[in-house]
């Protein structure tokens, strides 16, 4: 259960440059279940409650937008028992109305358009997305977007199409305003999980830049103090880039 930001897990690390995009492929929740005798379902059960307390934690942080890698568009291929018990997990984070409310926590999603031929997610799953992005559009706080049914060469290869269908220059400036969301923010860090040192499908146009924070932790066991480890590094790397612009040569 997401709860308010006043309980000891979410102690705050001070840095002093605030980053403003945290993105996590949240890797693992299979591994977490395996080492413990449990079922692959037990995994993404404690992983979707840790993503609740790194939310709490995300809020107490001030940072602006949190990015998580839900559901790719390769995830499909799962069991279909797998699949059917991550689908309602998603379909119970997005009916969290009440309790990110109360976090002042704006909804996004990201992944392939509804009425695209190619899109998969179930419409009881997008019911539940529309009326979370809804009864959340008016909280001024962090933006969650989860991503969902989500590719980030989809993504790009969508964006070609758009612009090759109103025949714009395919430049950077215009790719980037056919994305699935134009207005993102670039990532700051990008967290991964579960001992994996590879980014995947994950925000490939956005992350271009961000630096990568990798723990040995699985998903279900990634903390509050994870995260202050990962925006401290991107602190270094944003340190590292002021200086380089103040003492570059003209």
């Amino acid at each position: 259960m997401i709860t308010r930001p006043d309980d000891a897990c979410c102690a705050v690390v001070t840095t002093t440059v605030k980053p403003v995009h945290v993105a996590c492929i949240m890797d693992g929740n299979g591994r977490w279940a395996q080492r413990r005798g449990l079922p692959r379902t037990a995994g993404h059960t404690a992983g979707e409650e840790n993503l609740a307390a790194i939310v709490r934690a995300s809020v107490a942080r001030d940072i602006d937008y949190l990015t998580v890698f839900g559901f790719s568009t390769e995830n499909w291929v799962r069991p279909r028992g797998e699949v059917r018990h991550i689908l309602g997990l998603h379909k119970k984070l997005f009916g969290r109305i009440n309790e990110l409310n109360d976090l002042n926590v704006k909804v996004q999603w990201i992944g392939r358009p509804f009425d695209e031929a190619s899109a998969k997610t179930p419409r009881y799953v997008q019911r539940a997305i529309r009326k979370a992005i809804s009864d959340t559009s008016r909280n001024t706080g962090m933006t969650m977007t989860v991503a969902f049914d989500y590719g980030s060469r989809t993504e790009i290869a969508h964006a070609a199409r758009k612009l090759a269908s109103t025949h714009q220059e395919p430049s950077v400036l215009n790719m980037t305003n056919q994305m699935y969301l134009p207005n993102m923010p670039k990532v700051d860090v990008l967290v991964r999980t579960s001992g994996e040192t590879r980014i995947s499908n994950f925000l490939l146009w956005q992350a271009v830049g961000a630096p990568s924070y990798f723990t040995d932790n699985t998903w279900p066991e990634f903390s509050a103090e994870d995260l202050d480890l990962a925006l401290q590094l991107a602190e270094t790397f944003k340190d590292a880039e002021t200086v380089e612009t103040v003492t570059r040569p003209n």
